[in-house]
């Protein structure tokens, strides 16, 4: 028996998959949800803040009603409360950093990007929660989906795959800086401009022909059309394939950016 258990004592257990690694991350970053349920304010009051505040607000100017104008903001405002809450990941990032727990991963036998990849895992399901609270606030106060369970299925699908993608932006960040409110700073500095600066609230056709050419080909500008059309039952092939082209870019870059700073760090 002894020399049996001496034998098995130098067998160490199968080294862990990409994706078992990246899941289990992903699981940590839940847990801390769990145990800090506040986190989950940027991802339910905020979000319903956002769509009553825009509807009641501009509605009757922009569009006669609110009942009106929620078909058209509602898919606009989603994709944007989404795309501002990605920068929590870099935060979440930085701060685990400054806590010394990123020395603690890197020894570990796993992947070396399932730590990043993990905490966008664990943040996709943030964007789920905002977005099944937006559409459902959205529903309350009148927003009609022609394209059906189908169309708002797909207009989220792609809304997750452009935020997760996006995210590499602010891993990138949470590494590059030195505090959490430095990232926050930078974070606001890039999104605010690139999510207004679309067609979330009004038709590009109002406004000045200089800045048409910046909206219109706004990555923003096509996530927002085309989780508008899916969600009407169109399908905006074009937009699609700008967005997923962003997307990917999104990826090759931030990510490789990201690894080569987690790497050095």
């Amino acid at each position: 028996m002894a020399a049996l258990l001496v034998t098995g004592a130098d067998r160490r257990p199968p080294r862990p998959s990409a994706l078992s690694a990246s899941l289990t991350f992903g699981w940590r970053a839940m847990l801390k949800i769990k145990h800090v349920p506040e986190q989950l304010f940027d991802v339910t009051a905020f979000p319903v803040m956002m769509v009553l505040m825009y509807a009641y607000l501009f509605g009757g100017a922009l569009a006669g009603s609110v009942s009106s104008y929620i078909q058209f903001l509602l898919p606009g405002i989603l994709t944007m409360s989404v795309v501002m809450i990605t920068m929590y990941t870099g935060i979440s990032v930085n701060t685990d950093i400054e806590k010394g727990v990123f020395d603690r991963f890197r020894p570990l036998p796993i992947w070396r990007p399932a730590p990043m990849v993990g905490y966008l895992l664990g943040d996709v399901v943030r964007y789920l929660i905002a977005s099944a609270v937006m559409l459902s606030v959205g529903m309350l106060i009148g927003y009609r989906p022609d394209g059906g369970v189908a169309g708002v299925l797909a207009g989220v699908a792609l809304l997750m795959v452009f935020s997760f993608a996006f995210s590499w932006i602010w891993t990138m960040f949470g590494l590059l800086l030195r505090s959490e409110k430095s990232v926050m700073g930078v974070s606001m500095m890039v999104i605010f401009p690139l999510t207004f600066l679309s067609n979330v609230f009004v038709d590009p056709r109002t406004m000045p022909g200089w800045l048409q050419a910046f909206v219109n080909n706004s990555p923003m500008t096509h996530l927002a059309t085309s989780v508008r059309e899916l969600m009407a039952g169109g399908r905006p092939m074009a937009d699609i394939a700008w967005t997923l082209g962003w997307s990917a870019a999104f990826v090759l870059v931030f990510g490789a950016v990201t690894m080569r700073l987690y790497n050095r760090k």
